[in-house]
């Protein structure tokens, strides 16, 4: 073999060496990075789920694990490592309405309002001493757009901003609609409402459709405190369509703290038989029965802690009031209602439902409703809250409607398809 020949031979030999040592360094790299990947994950997955006492599997799906009420995610929080645990708020709000009230066209038609659980409580229940948690899964958290936006709003603008005396009109926020009612202008110590609960159709995973309370203080800025709980679809959060109870808070507009249930520190749970994020059933159905939940948050006025009830036997816990700045005196606005995700996929808006899907002009038992709408005033006591607002940002979309009666005292249909032949 010749001179040129042998370097020609020795060039192409070094190549392919070079190629497999760069072939097989990417895939090394690529390996250690998969690695990484999944230990973070399962190091997050340890943080979240904490041991168990006892572990329920739902229909759903879902595993129900029964933690320790000293073990709880909210101890993680630097300043409550050494927190006591408040086990009953010292006051009460006193008010007109109890649940289980419905209205006469209701009684006559005997399918109103009727009583409803989470779907876990088939298998069993959480002992003495314990709180139910809903397992987080690797799924769940692949889910995420990545792992440190699991559990939290990613898009800042989610909060209906109504103008008064000047609703609806003003666009898609963002992404979000909303059909609402709200007060504001006056110091409020807590809302409450009934609500009936559906599985609204939602188009894409990464959309949403909730109906909640919202207790609101501070700007609509960065300083926004917010405190929301209600009933939501996400397929995203859960993995799947059913109707979820589930609870928010943040202390500076979505930013940087709170979560959804309780998916970081903050919410400390008291309750052993409601688990936050579970499924809700049964649940209302068109032309048929109505099954609605009742939600109350207060501020306890001597230790400022804001307090959270679900129908009238579970007082399920508390946000401390040092998670918050404007929130440790009062909420000033009060907003009930329904929010959707519009993703305007291929340029057209969403189908996705808000409620049961349908205007709020269709009425009881095909519309879906909040009732008994009330607010905490300074003295602790509920009571019908004074110029109710209603915004909306495309009534052709989705709407709200108010309305007054004995039974049901202050109340509204709210909702829509999204999607239809007025709203391209």
């Amino acid at each position: 073999m010749d001179n040129v020949k042998m370097k020609m031979f020795c060039l192409s030999l070094l190549f392919m060496v070079l190629l497999f040592c760069d072939t097989d360094a990417a895939e090394v790299k690529q390996g250690m990075s998969l690695s990484s990947q999944k230990f973070e994950i399962q190091k997050h997955l340890n943080r979240l789920n904490k041991p168990a006492v006892k572990s329920i599997k739902s229909p759903d799906g879902d595993t129900i694990d029964c933690v320790h009420i000293s073990h709880q995610p909210a101890f993680d929080h630097p300043l409550l490592k050494n927190h006591t645990v408040q086990m009953m708020p010292n006051y009460h709000p006193e008010g007109l309405f109890r649940d289980g009230k419905m209205s006469t066209a209701a009684k006559n038609k005997n399918d109103g309002s009727k009583s409803i659980n989470q779907l876990w409580h088939l298998n069993g229940k959480c002992p003495e001493g314990t709180i139910p948690i809903r397992r987080t899964k690797k799924d769940d958290i692949l889910r995420a757009s990545n792992m440190k936006s699991y559990g939290k709003k990613t898009n800042f603008s989610t909060i209906p901003k109504p103008e008064s005396g000047r609703p609806g009109g003003v666009g898609n926020q963002n992404g979000h609609q909303h059909a609402i009612a709200y007060v504001e202008g006056d110091k409020y110590y807590g809302a409450k409402a009934t609500i009936n609960v559906w599985e609204p159709k939602i188009q894409q995973p990464n959309e949403f459709s909730l109906s909640q309370i919202w207790l609101l203080a501070g700007s609509f800025d960065s300083d926004l405190n917010s405190i929301e709980a209600g009933w939501q679809v996400s397929p995203d959060l859960y993995g799947d369509n059913n109707a979820r109870l589930f609870t928010y808070w943040t202390s500076d507009a979505y930013q940087a703290t709170g979560c959804y249930n309780l998916l970081c520190s903050g919410f400390i749970q008291i309750n052993n038989e409601i688990a936050m994020g579970a499924t809700i059933s049964p649940l209302s159905s068109y032309h048929g029965s109505q099954y609605d939940i009742s939600i109350l948050v207060w501020k306890d006025p001597k230790e400022g802690n804001w307090w959270m009830q679900f129908g009238n036997d579970y007082v399920l816990g508390y946000w401390p009031g040092f998670l918050f700045s404007y929130l440790t005196d009062s909420a000033s606005m009060i907003e009930w209602g329904g929010e959707v995700v519009n993703s305007e996929s291929d340029g057209l808006h969403t189908t996705t439902q808000m409620g049961s899907g349908h205007f709020p002009g269709e009425g009881f038992g095909k519309s879906s409703y909040f009732r008994n709408i009330q607010v905490v005033d300074e003295s602790n006591n509920l009571r019908a809250p004074q110029d109710l607002g209603t915004y909306t940002e495309d009534n052709n979309c989705y709407d709200v409607q108010l309305g007054k009666n004995n039974d049901w005292g202050n109340y509204f249909y709210y909702g829509g398809p999204g999607r239809n032949a007025n709203c391209p």
